[in-house]
């Protein structure tokens, strides 16, 4: 009975595909990409809560942004590592923590999106056992069941559509309307302020939109399983690494207070 309940219960996670010459050089890389992620955004964090001049809409907002990254990247990245240097067939989650996992790896896009989902995805019945992705993600959890899935598939295409519609839209909109202002008062200064923070919104959105559309294509591909778990992980490195680089080193005035508190800090030194 207790075997039963252990292959039932528990998923096999295939996880990324590293040759034992790539296990190390894969390790550091990710263990000091998490590094990275978390000293630069918990710095930022400390440094817009101790600033009252940061005490603002549109710092409190990139707070709230640096917070899911961190989120993001701790779901992700640690799971990753402890998996690297075990054999394939011995990685096992067990079911309810790989519903957890893919909850909450999607939940800093779109909680309601995430509930729905998974929602979904916990009602299928289950004749397979074997995670093929990187990590729990909704994908992997429709794979396992032996059911049609069509209409999560649906669901899942059609929100996605409805989603990245919405916000190209709006974006263009907004980006429109900023030309103008700029074109009517051709004041050199506002001008500049507003080409620097566009041109730092507007990289870090397209890296995500160009990391999400190339997981979500190779999802389609089975034959190139190998590279959609790469592509599926960069969406969860990626961002979180390049927005305290983008973001927070590129406003001007987070840039002058990080540099102030730095020579403050190697004074008392």
């Amino acid at each position: 009975m207790e075997n039963q309940t252990f292959n039932a219960d528990m998923l096999n996670i295939e996880g990324l595909k590293v040759s034992s010459e790539a296990s190390i050089p894969v390790f550091t890389f990710l263990l000091l990409t998490y590094i990275f992620i978390m000293v630069s955004n918990i710095s930022l964090i400390i440094l817009i809560s101790l600033e009252k001049s940061l005490h603002q809409p549109m710092y409190l907002l990139f707070c709230n942004m640096i917070v899911n990254d961190i989120f993001e990247a701790t779901i992700i990245i640690p799971p990753l590592l402890s998996q690297i240097f075990v054999p394939i067939m011995d990685r096992y989650i067990h079911y309810v923590n790989c519903v957890i996992q893919a909850f909450f790896a999607h939940f800093h896009a779109s909680a309601t999106h995430t509930v729905l989902m998974i929602g979904l995805s916990i009602r299928l019945s289950r004749c397979r056992q074997v995670i093929f992705n990187p990590y729990c993600e909704n994908a992997s959890l429709f794979k396992l069941s032996c059911e049609s899935v069509l209409i999560n598939q649906i669901y899942g295409l059609g929100y996605t559509v409805v989603l990245l519609g919405s916000s190209i839209g709006s974006i263009t909109l907004t980006y429109l309307k900023i030309a103008a202002v700029c074109l009517s008062r051709k004041n050199k200064v506002l001008n500049s302020r507003a080409l620097q923070t566009c041109a730092s919104h507007l990289t870090l959105y397209l890296v995500l939109l160009v990391v999400g559309i190339v997981n979500i294509t190779l999802h389609r591909f089975p034959d190139l399983s190998d590279q959609q778990k790469i592509a599926t992980v960069m969406v969860h490195v990626i961002p979180p690494a390049l927005d305290p680089v983008i973001y927070g080193l590129q406003i001007q005035v987070v840039r002058q207070k990080l540099i102030s508190y730095l020579r403050v800090l190697k004074d008392n030194m």
